[in-house]
């Protein structure tokens, strides 16, 4: 890897990592979602860094893709179950790095502690020529010891520049039909999901997180309005999500366009994803980046 990139992903990792430190430290009872994404958003900026990604607050037996709107009414509560999602970059290199947070109380600790352990399995067995099927592997067993079950389709990706999603997947589970083995330079974010529910998520209702895109339907778009709205979000946020709070500088009635832009397959609308059994979910995710012998973590 380039000594110039590899600075930029190091220095991505360093902000978003205080940042995630900091916001886990504000989520109390009775304060606002909205405030502690804006405050952590805030810290990362006042750092230097981009967002790579709204800032995710996922309640629960809501996994992951939840961030509040510009209106969010939303308080933590005590017992909460919290997953504090965090994005970063510099100059389109990525740091995604996650926490759960017990809000006051520690029922869950052991389910929190579960996918803890499996990203320290992953982090310690994960080096060039090694399969991602067996580091999913060892998470579920890792996992299983503490009497959770893994989400089986929630899984890592590799990350790129200006590219969250990059096209590489890192399981939590055995995964056959993932052939990939490590290369040495890749980025990687890891981030194993315990449950005590049925270990498999399903799309719920919108998270407030966008993306542009260019589907299939979206080519056959005529209207110039839209087009020419879409080409502002484009500019604004480029390849990668972002928040509907973000857009109400952009647009007048900006929920009524990010909704027409979707339904016209312009955007992406993120879902929330929930567990089957509405069971608890705990996450904690680390980026690395795979070197000779190992990997560093940025975050």
């Amino acid at each position: 890897m380039d000594e110039e990139i590899y600075e930029k992903y190091i220095l991505a990792g360093k902000i978003a990592s205080e940042a995630r430190n900091m916001g886990s430290k504000i989520i109390k009872p009775g304060v606002s979602l909205l405030d502690v994404a804006n405050k952590v958003e805030a810290e990362i900026l006042k750092s230097g860094a981009g967002i790579a990604f709204p800032v995710n607050l996922s309640i629960n037996e809501i996994a992951a893709h939840y961030s509040p709107n510009h209106a969010d009414k939303l308080i933590f509560k005590k017992g909460d179950v919290v997953k504090l999602d965090v994005g970063a970059h510099v100059d389109g290199y990525i740091a995604d790095t996650a926490v759960t947070v017990e809000v006051e109380t520690d029922k869950h600790s052991d389910l929190i502690k579960a996918s803890e352990e499996g990203l320290k399995v992953a982090i310690d067995m994960i080096k060039p020529g090694v399969s991602l099927s067996s580091i999913g592997s060892s998470v579920s067993k890792k996992i299983a010891e503490y009497g959770f079950k893994p989400v089986d389709n929630l899984t890592g990706h590799s990350l790129e520049k200006f590219v969250l999603h990059s096209g590489v997947s890192v399981p939590s589970i055995p995964d056959l039909m993932n052939k990939h083995k490590v290369k040495e330079g890749e980025v990687l974010a890891i981030e194993p999901f315990a449950t005590d529910g049925t270990g498999h998520v399903v799309s719920g209702s919108g998270s407030n997180i966008f993306r542009c895109s260019s589907s299939f339907k979206s080519k056959f778009v005529r209207d110039r309005r839209s087009k020419l709205l879409h080409n502002r979000l484009v500019k604004s946020f480029k390849t990668l999500p972002f928040a509907e709070r973000w857009t109400t500088s952009l647009f007048e009635n900006n929920e009524t366009i990010l909704r027409r832009l979707s339904f016209l397959g312009m955007l992406k609308h993120y879902p929330q994803l929930i567990d089957v059994g509405k069971g608890i979910v705990t996450q904690k995710e680390h980026t690395v980046i795979i070197t000779k012998d190992g990997c560093e973590v940025t975050t």
